[in-house]
């Protein structure tokens, strides 16, 4: 893992900061960004590995990652995809700085800014928008979270299929059929039939 001081992530960064929060202002973007870094890494490499505890939460400015745990029977089920301008993280292990149980993987060669646990604490404690911001940054966890609970309970694995390529068009063609049939709790056989299927239509 390569880390280093990279100006363009950064400032996508900033950008994505004030995106999701436009209250923020200079002094505040200026605070953290000063403190954050960049890491490179090359295409199957791990930022983080299931039962360490992940000290940064990541912002990816370049490629593509996938959160994924082992099963008892030794498979790799996928729970997310972190594209651009997106973070990757467990989210519930990492605000207790507990150990997770999940492995985060680059499927492409990435661009990684770094945001630190302790610098994000420092941010809480010294900024009242950056308080805002983390309970924003909360309920959007929390909503992605019972969306995918209740897309298992209330939808097949058709409208799974579609939900996920209406909202991911962009990495569609950047993840392989395993990885996306472990997301959507399918097997390969059942997405590829999915896949012929839809074509037809």
């Amino acid at each position: 893992m390569m880390t280093t001081n990279i100006s363009n992530p950064i400032v996508a960064y900033s950008k994505a900061l004030i995106n999701i929060f436009p209250d923020f202002n200079s002094e505040e973007i200026n605070f953290i960004t000063s403190k954050i870094t960049v890491t490179k890494l090359d295409t199957k490499k791990l930022y983080l590995m299931a039962g360490k505890v992940q000290e940064n939460l990541v912002f990816v400015f370049k490629g593509l990652l996938r959160v994924f745990y082992i099963n008892e029977k030794g498979e790799e089920i996928t729970i997310a995809f972190a594209k651009e301008n997106s973070h990757a993280t467990d989210y519930s292990a990492f605000i207790n700085q507990a150990p997770s149980k999940y492995h985060i993987e680059t499927l492409e060669s990435s661009l990684l800014v770094n945001v630190p646990f302790s610098l994000i604490q420092k941010c809480y404690s010294k900024y009242k928008n950056f308080e805002k911001y983390g309970r924003l940054i909360a309920e959007k966890y929390l909503e992605k979270r019972q969306h995918r609970i209740e897309s298992f309970l209330f939808e097949n694995a058709e409208q799974r299929y579609l939900n996920f390529i209406s909202k991911n068009k962009d990495i569609l063609n950047r993840i392989s059929l395993t990885h996306l049939s472990s997301f959507l709790g399918i097997t390969r056989q059942t997405l590829t039939r999915i896949r012929k299927k839809l074509t037809q239509l």
